[in-house]
């Protein structure tokens, strides 16, 4: 009878999960809330940061957070290991960070779908040498070009901004050639060649914004693993050099610490966790309100 009751329970439980799971999906209010939230941050850091977060103190080093005994509100997350404050500079972490990923997938979402509109729209030798140069680049591992043009070129901001976007475009390109190979062949389309209109015209009144919908799904959908790549290459020092702070980097400070400070791995960590999850939310919601096909299956 326990056992039964047990059963029951779990079910419930896990019935309350799927529920909660589905409502994320289709209402993402808190992941967009969250990315508001990260955006102001971002944007006023400068303003809202209560220490230098460049300012180290080495008698303070790895002070823990404010919930410890040994720990006070004056550091509420605590210091790193050269006493620097870990809420100082997850604040201005979160604007390097988000100002790298947003410049570079602007960058890749202008290339790749104006790659994407010649190739499906020319076609012929014009849409040969674009998508076989999209399947080399896919084909060559994205980390391994970044270390060499790291080591080359050296790291740094415009470094990370161009690998991230060379990262980015090529999903563009080939779900936007899709698209144009079907949009092409539309009625209105040829309306417009008849009337005179030039292919730049075509292209930018009458064929763009019939793809602006899967540009703007595929642009929110790899904004996440584009953080990931960037946290990624901080972490293993390809990315903006110290001592300016990025969510990766920050990871990457309290590495050998995680035993006695743990706080200085996970709490970028955790942050980096909370807005890849809330971006991929927000991109399976847009995906699902802005395909025709997805919506006919609700």
């Amino acid at each position: 009878m326990q056992s039964i009751d047990l059963d029951r329970l779990s079910g419930a439980s896990d019935g309350k999960i799927v529920r909660y799971w589905k409502f994320l999906r289709r209402w993402p209010v808190l992941s967009a809330a969250i990315i508001v939230i990260l955006t102001f941050v971002a944007i006023f850091a400068p303003l809202i940061v209560p220490h230098d977060p460049l300012d180290s103190v080495l008698l303070e080093r790895n002070v823990p957070p404010a919930w410890y005994e040994e720990g006070t509100m004056k550091y509420p997350l605590g210091k790193d290991p050269i006493g620097r404050d870990v809420l100082s500079r997850l604040i201005m972490g979160t604007r390097i960070s988000l100002m790298i990923v947003a410049v570079s997938m602007i960058v890749g979402t202008v290339v790749g779908t104006g790659l994407g509109l010649i190739a499906g729209f020319k076609g012929g030798i014009i849409d040969e040498i674009i998508m076989r140069a999209v399947d080399i680049w896919f084909g060559i591992p994205f980390i391994l070009v970044a270390l060499i043009i790291a080591v080359v070129v050296g790291p740094g901001l415009t470094t990370m901004m161009g690998l991230l976007a060379l990262a980015s475009f090529g999903g563009f390109v080939r779900q936007v050639r899709a698209e144009v190979l079907s949009l092409k062949e539309r009625d209105y389309v040829a309306l417009a060649r008849v009337a005179g209109a030039s292919t730049t015209r075509i292209l930018m009144v009458h064929i763009l914004p019939g793809v602006s919908s899967t540009v703007m799904v595929i642009a929110t959908m790899s904004t996440g693993g584009l953080i990931l790549a960037e946290s990624f290459l901080s972490f293993v020092g390809a990315g903006v050099p110290p001592p300016t702070p990025t969510w990766g980097a920050m990871v990457a400070d309290g590495r050998g610490y995680m035993r006695d400070a743990w706080w200085i791995t996970v709490v970028p960590g955790v942050a980096i966790l909370i807005t890849v999850m809330s971006l991929n939310f927000l991109g399976d919601w847009l995906r699902d309100k802005l395909d025709p096909r997805l919506r006919q299956l609700v």
